[in-house]
C-alpha cells in the first residue's frame, strides 16, 4: 500500500509542478482555490458567451451606484477558463459601468500573470462575457436608480 500512496503523491506533485509552470504561482493558487465561482441569485446583469473553443462562460454582476458591488462566474471549460473567470471578476469589482466597457482580454491576462499560449483565448472569453453582461445591463430598460 505504501508504494501506491507514494506513486499517488509523486503523481500529484508532478501535476502541481506542471500546473505551476503553465499558470505561474498566482494562477496555480487560483486553480487550487477558485474565487467568485458560482451562480448569483438575482443579479443585476448576466452575460453568457461560448468561445470558439467550445467553453461557455457566464458572468453575474450586482451594481451599487453604477459600480460593480459583487460578481461571480461559471464555466464549463478548462482550468484556464476557470482561472480567467475568477481573475476577471476580481478585476471588475468596484469598477464603474464606463470602466467595464474598456476591459479587454489583455487586462484579464495581465491580472492572471500568464496562461499557456494555447489557452490565452480564455482571458478574451472572460472579457467578452463581461461585455455581454454589461450590454445586457445597459439594455435592461430600467431607469438608472432601479437597475
Amino acid at each position: 500500500m505504501d508504494s501506491l500512496d507514494d506513486f499517488i503523491d509523486n503523481l500529484q506533485e508532478q501535476i502541481f509542478e506542471e500546473t505551476r509552470q503553465a499558470f505561474g504561482e498566482k494562477g496555480f493558487q487560483r486553480w487550487r482555490n477558485p474565487r467568485f465561482a458560482g451562480i448569483m441569485t438575482n443579479p443585476d446583469a448576466h452575460g453568457r458567451v461560448t468561445g470558439s473553443c467550445g467553453d461557455t462562460m457566464e458572468i453575474f454582476l450586482k451594481f451599487e451606484n453604477e459600480c460593480v458591488k459583487e460578481g461571480s462566474y461559471m464555466t464549463d471549460g478548462c482550468g484556464s477558463s476557470s482561472i480567467s473567470g475568477s481573475f476577471a471578476v476580481e478585476l471588475i469589482l468596484g469598477k464603474s459601468v464606463d470602466e467595464l466597457a474598456d476591459i479587454t482580454g489583455e487586462d484579464v491576462l495581465n491580472k492572471i500573470g500568464r496562461l499557456p499560449d494555447e489557452d490565452k483565448h480564455c482571458a478574451s472569453l472572460a472579457a467578452l462575457t463581461i461585455q455581454d453582461a454589461l450590454t445586457n445591463y445597459m439594455n435592461s430598460g430600467k431607469p438608472l436608480e432601479q437597475r
